[in-house]
């Protein structure tokens, strides 16, 4: 299998990983018609072909480890056990982020969901795999959790009318970063492997957790469908089939390009020198990639008051030093 050899290379799948992560929604504002929940079952699909793409391909080729087949086969069953779950608590926490935004905005999910979940991952991340100097990772954590309550706020002075913020937009956002903040210490963990076997390549991992993705999906999804946490009406299963075939793909690129970014996240993560932490936090920074599409492409600041613009840039600033501060934490 393709595994990074270097720092520099190991850095470089991370940021990928924060590019895709904060761009796949994009594929969202394709089918502007589309429910989110019918749009979900091209995204689960799109996730595990793509994690079967790259297991095949880069999981497959190179000099380190065994192949993608050969790989999933002698994974411990206790491994494919934690990858699935990581895939499983990753989709609930997904679907209730997107309800969350809903139901709060983004001025409450951001900062509440987003931030929760950056910190706990971080910090279960790190007590699973020490690496990194500490100062340099959680200062870095805090900056970024800055930038993103700036962000949360310039949303905020955008909206002409605040959204209130209702109990239930409240706690469905503290669920969501909960869970997001919990998904990948199991990924870690399977990566880590058993003592005395083999430990498993992250392409096989990445198999794993996508299979627990699609799987979650149908409970998760259909209950999502009868009763949506936004207040509007149950989403009809049979409008799946009737939906334009650009939409189909664009729920399948969507997921597709998730995966691209979880994939080289659990491919730095394995890096010697990176670990979970440094990997999950630089991916976690895909909330201000998100913020770049809708500044600089989507043009969701296009008049807003002033004050908001500054915030954006007092945001950009503080993400960029705490990206810089998780990045130098391996090297010192």
């Amino acid at each position: 299998m393709l595994l990074p050899h270097t720092y520099g290379t190991a850095l470089s799948l991370m940021i990928l990983s924060m590019c895709c992560w904060g761009s796949w929604a994009n594929t969202v504002k394709l089918c502007p018609r589309y429910r989110f929940q019918l749009f979900y079952w091209d995204y689960a699909i799109g996730m595990v072909l793509c994690a079967l793409a790259l297991g095949l391909t880069a999981g497959s080729h190179g000099s380190a480890g065994a192949q993608l087949v050969p790989d999933m086969v002698q994974t411990a069953p206790l491994l494919i056990f934690y990858a699935v779950l990581g895939g499983v608590i990753f989709n609930v926490a997904n679907l209730l982020l997107v309800a969350a935004i809903d139901v709060a905005g983004l001025a409450v999910a951001f900062p509440v969901g987003i931030g929760l979940a950056l910190v706990i991952g971080a910090v279960s991340n790190y007590i699973i795999t020490p690496v990194g100097n500490p100062l340099l990772l959680f200062g870095g954590v805090a900056l970024v959790v800055v930038a993103i309550i700036l962000d949360a706020r310039a949303y905020r002075k955008r909206e002409k009318k605040a959204r209130a913020a209702t109990t239930r937009g409240i706690v469905l956002s503290l669920v969501a970063g909960v869970l997001m903040g919990c998904f990948y210490p199991f990924v870690a963990r399977a990566l880590n492997g058993l003592p005395g076997e083999p430990a498993p390549g992250p392409y096989a991992i990445s198999v794993f957790f996508a299979i627990g993705l699609l799987l979650s999906t149908f409970p998760a999804n259909w209950l999502l469908m009868a009763k949506p946490l936004d207040g509007k009406p149950p989403v009809k299963g049979s409008d799946y089939w009737p939906a334009p075939l650009d939409w189909h793909l664009a729920g399948v690129l969507g997921g597709a390009v998730w995966c691209v970014g979880g994939v080289s996240n659990f491919v730095a993560s394995g890096a010697h020198l990176v670990g979970p932490a440094v990997s999950y936090t630089i991916g976690q920074g895909a909330t201000m990639v998100s913020a770049c599409w809708g500044v600089f492409v989507w043009r969701e600041f296009a008049g807003a008051p002033p004050a908001a613009r500054r915030l954006l840039a007092l945001m950009f600033v503080f993400f960029l030093l705490g990206l810089g501060a998780v990045a130098l934490a391996p090297l010192f």
